[in-house]
């Protein structure tokens, strides 16, 4: 397999354990009555001034941008943040692994959106092993207690939606093509900030961070399933294509199992241990295909 290849592959899974890691950092601050676009802003503020400054004066970064790539990258803020909002709020009406598991069907959507818009190949192959992570999801699911709330399956839904036109605009956006992955990943972060300010009526209802626990984890949401997760998917994006990527997201619900084994001491049940298989079995076939040729 060609070195910028496994690159790929290497950002690809990085960038799904890495957005796995929401509800982990999410639901403590839930507890602390802290509403979805409070936790958001904080997220998306916090990510910005790091990612922000770090770019300017460690990696001496040019963060300059024409009126077309403000266009563009107004975008995909928009599309990235929409996907977080309903996702976060699908936290409040399902379990975060139920909710995560119906956010992967946007596998499909990709390849769906990419299919029929943009003319990318879906091979049998890609197919099949869309197949197998789509039914070890659904086993997982089946592991899980809880009522499935019919608003918390629409704003999973919706998430899903959103974050695979994200998946499929990055890509195919002619304007910032050959933009940099920092700058890029800057300002999906920073115009994406646009959203909640609205959301929050320009921040007067904006919630105070009044306990070191918030802080924390707004720190935590900041690193891990923003920075960390958008760069690397930016990067896997364009070195193995959206639907290959799209496919490697089987590992962000397996990231809610891992830590509710161990640090929430749940229970594997045979059901999760054959949804784990499948999963990874269809993740390594897709990797498979590429080392065969």
């Amino acid at each position: 397999m060609k070195r910028y290849k496994v690159h790929g592959y290497v950002n690809g899974i990085v960038a799904s354990i890495s957005y796995g890691t929401n509800p982990l950092f999410t639901l403590p601050m839930y507890k602390l009555r802290m509403g979805v676009n409070s936790v958001l802003f904080y997220r998306y503020l916090f990510a910005s001034v790091i990612y922000g400054l770090w770019l300017k004066f460690i990696k001496k970064k040019d963060l300059r941008i024409s009126g077309k790539e403000f266009c563009c990258l107004a975008l995909l803020g928009i599309l990235f943040a929409m996907s977080s909002v309903t996702l976060f709020a699908a936290f409040q009406y399902l379990y975060s692994g139920i909710a995560c598991t119906i956010l992967f069907v946007y596998p499909i959507m990709v390849a769906i959106l990419s299919t029929v818009f943009f003319k990318e190949k879906l091979t049998k192959t890609a197919v099949f092993a869309m197949f197998l992570a789509l039914t070890g999801i659904f086993t997982l699911n089946g592991s899980i207690q809880g009522h499935l709330n019919p608003i918390g399956v629409v704003l999973s839904l919706s998430s899903a939606l959103l974050y695979a036109l994200y998946i499929v605009t990055v890509k195919n956006l002619k304007p910032i093509k050959h933009m940099k992955y920092e700058k890029l990943t800057f300002y999906v972060m920073l115009l994406g900030l646009s959203v909640f300010i609205f959301n929050l009526k320009f921040c007067t209802e904006l919630q105070p961070i009044t306990d070191t626990r918030v802080l924390l984890c707004s720190l935590a949401l900041a690193l891990f399933p923003t920075i960390i997760s958008i760069e690397t998917i930016n990067v896997a994006i364009r070195l193995i294509g959206s639907t290959t990527t799209a496919i490697l997201g089987a590992l962000e619900p397996l990231t809610a199992i891992f830590f509710g084994l161990l640090l929430f001491h749940e229970i594997l049940t045979v059901n999760s241990a054959i949804g784990i298989i499948l999963v990874l079995t269809g993740v390594t076939l897709i990797i498979l295909r590429d080392t065969e040729k």
